[in-house]
């Protein structure tokens, strides 16, 4: 254990790489400016697992509510993510009211955006037969269960031990970054600048 993965602790994994066509140093350098100018950065993702309003947004204003903070913990992998590189104009917390994304902002080829600050290098192993997914449908699901295949990304909360049980091996992931979830924690994306 460490000190962000420990019992009670609300983290959201991602798989990180290569997105839309700028690799992963350049990404990390461009969001460190971003929060050391703006205050915060907006890192893009896409996919369903982690939708803004029903998934991100209450599970981390669960943890918000009792002071915890929520730790972005990534896993960097290979990836081919060659979208456009085309940059989003606005942002939404709720998908009805926008607001213009701050010029010193670049969320690139992304559908949504985790908010976020206090971006570093961190290593460490996240155990996923400790953790368990706390919102959506899949709740009460076992980390190690849940992050398979395609899935790349969940809100996870770490358990008290590791759940033994007979049909999965124990699984850890190697972290590689971590940045902090601030409000509004996820949002959605539109246009082009």
């Amino acid at each position: 254990m460490n000190d962000i993965v420990k019992p009670g602790a609300g983290l959201l994994f991602m798989k990180i790489g290569t997105h839309a066509r700028e690799d992963l140093a350049a990404i990390i350098a461009r969001k460190t400016e971003e929060i050391r100018q703006t205050g915060f950065g907006m890192w893009g993702y896409g996919g369903n697992t982690c939708h803004p309003s029903s998934m991100v947004q209450p599970f981390a204003r669960s943890f918000a509510s009792r002071d915890r903070t929520i730790h972005l913990c990534m896993e960097q992998m290979e990836s081919n993510h060659f979208a456009e590189p085309l940059c989003a104009a606005e942002y939404s917390p709720d998908g009805v009211t926008w607001k213009e994304i701050p010029e010193t902002i670049q969320v690139r080829g992304s559908r949504y955006a985790l908010v976020i600050d206090r971006l570093h290098e961190e290593r460490f192993m996240l155990p996923l037969d400790q953790t368990r997914v706390p919102v959506g449908p899949s709740t009460g699901r076992l980390g190690s269960r849940y992050i398979k295949g395609r899935v790349d990304k969940a809100c996870l909360e770490v358990l008290d031990a590791p759940e033994l049980t007979n049909d999965v091996d124990p699984r850890e992931i190697e972290i590689n970054l971590v940045a902090t979830l601030q409000a509004p924690y996820a949002v959605f994306l539109r246009g082009q600048r």
